[in-house]
């Protein structure tokens, strides 16, 4: 079975309600069909220095999560939008993975695959906005493999303050981006498991 580590992005400790914990619930349901496990943590509820090594010392809770990313096959990053911009914690966590490729000195992942969606609320709905195009490359650069279509979100219509998790019914077009999200991570994530990269020649 495939292992999914999602981590919550949003800026409130547990146990204080997130419309991101929703879209992240519907995204490992989703994943489920597919014969992958997912668990979630909320990056709030730890303590992750700032840095871009893999430990930045007493306290540092990063190394413990790291180690969830690393024996993960699939990471989900889920982030609301504050002011046109991906949350000040997913940034944090963005920073941390960029220790990844070795660059401190300490090996880095076996090749897998790592997925990166987000949830968004105010704006205008339906609006692929640069804030993935800003997680995507990060990721990419660090060493993770993004499929096509890897992301799913819901952004609420301009001006309205209207919460993700305050929906009776999960719009349409979401859960259409959820499942075929579900789909093409799960798929990439058994190609990699299998065959992984070939080994890199310095």
């Amino acid at each position: 079975m495939l292992k999914a580590l999602a981590i919550n992005c949003t800026l409130k400790a547990s146990p204080a309600p997130s419309s991101t914990d929703k879209l992240l619930a519907e995204v490992a349901q989703a994943l489920a069909k597919h014969g992958v496990q997912t668990e979630t943590v909320r990056a709030a509820d730890h303590d992750i220095k700032p840095g871009v090594t893999s430990d930045e010392g007493p306290g540092d809770a990063w190394p413990q999560l790291r180690a969830k990313v690393v024996a993960a096959d699939i990471l989900v990053l889920g982030t609301p939008i504050w002011l046109g911009q991906p949350s000040s914690i997913v940034k944090r966590v963005l920073e941390r993975l960029d220790a990844f490729p070795g660059r401190d000195g300490r090996p880095g992942p076996h090749a897998v695959l790592r997925q990166g969606g987000r949830r968004g609320g105010g704006g205008q709905r339906g609006r692929r906005t640069p804030r993935l195009r800003r997680a995507v490359p990060a990721l990419n650069d660090v060493g993770f493999t993004l499929p096509a279509s890897a992301s799913t979100y819901w952004v609420g219509e301009a001006m309205h303050k209207t919460d993700y998790a305050a929906l009776k019914e999960t719009p349409k077009e979401t859960a259409q981006a959820t499942q075929t999200l579900a789909t093409t991570v799960a798929h990439l994530a058994r190609v990699l498991k299998a065959e992984g990269y070939p080994p890199l020649k310095g």
